[in-house]
């Protein structure tokens, strides 16, 4: 998805057998890094990927810290489809 800066960021959801869901994201494009991070907060995944933060983005620093991830902050997260 493009972010209100212009800088592209890969979103990814991960969706368990039992309906919980997870998203992950890559402000590098790193499909792996991205997946693997959804899988974590679904809980399908116990390791808990690492990240390089490369643009200081809210993102990034709420992941780094351990904190809530503010989707939110982009708009364009919300206007993201999903397939069922």
């Amino acid at each position: 998805m493009r972010l209100a800066s212009g800088q592209e960021a890969l979103v990814t959801r991960a969706l368990a057998g039992d309906g919980r869901v997870g998203f992950g994201f890559s402000l590098q494009l790193d499909a792996t890094e991205s997946r693997h991070m959804a899988m974590h907060a679904a809980r399908l995944r116990a390791e808990r990927p690492r990240i390089t933060p490369v643009l200081g983005h809210p993102w990034e620093t709420a992941y780094v810290s351990r904190s809530e991830i503010p989707w939110s902050f982009e708009e364009g997260f919300s206007r993201l489809r999903w397939l069922p």
